[in-house]
Order: C-alpha cells, then sequence, then structure tokens
C-alpha cells in the first residue's frame, strides 16, 4: 500500500467553492482502479492550506489514476481556484 498526500492552498475567498469541487473528485476517485480511501485535512494555523492523503494498492494504480483523464476532469475546477499549484508526494509504509 502506498500513501499520496496531495497539498493544496485555495485562492482567497474560494473555500466554500473549493469545498463543494472535492465532492466531485470524490465521486470520481472511487471507481479509480486501486483506490482504497482517503481523508481531506485542513491546517489550523492557514485554512487555506488543505491535505488530502489517499491510500492506494500500489504506485502503478496511483499513476494510472493521476494522468487519467477522469482525475483531470474532476480536479479541473479545483485547479482554477488554486493559489499556485498542487505539491504531491507519494510515500510507502515500511
Amino acid at each position: 500500500m502506498i500513501k499520496v498526500i496531495i497539498e493544496r492552498t485555495i485562492a482567497d475567498g474560494l473555500e466554500l467553492n473549493y469545498q463543494a469541487a472535492i465532492k466531485t473528485t470524490l465521486k470520481a476517485v472511487l471507481e479509480a482502479p486501486g483506490y482504497i480511501s482517503s481523508e481531506s485535512l485542513t491546517d489550523i494555523e492557514r485554512s487555506h492550506h488543505k491535505l488530502i492523503v489517499t491510500n492506494w494498492t500500489s504506485v502503478q494504480a496511483w499513476d494510472h489514476w493521476h494522468s487519467s483523464t477522469a482525475r483531470k476532469e474532476a480536479t479541473r475546477e479545483i485547479s482554477a481556484m488554486l493559489d499556485g499549484g498542487e505539491k504531491i508526494t507519494v510515500t510507502e509504509i515500511r
């Protein structure tokens, strides 16, 4: 199993829009082969800073989802709300 940590900074005034858009992404990822679970976290000191921690069966499953048209479509709205890009860190449990 791997964990993928996605860091995002949401532009001022768009946090409510982000909460709605993240639901679209969640619906799409539920269908992705190899997806196990995820959680969405908000930095206590910087509410615009979001962390999404996803669990996958393998790096290959994550890579397939990450490069998929489904992910691009599901995150298109989110991408427009970001102050900067996403930072993605792929980790493994040892």
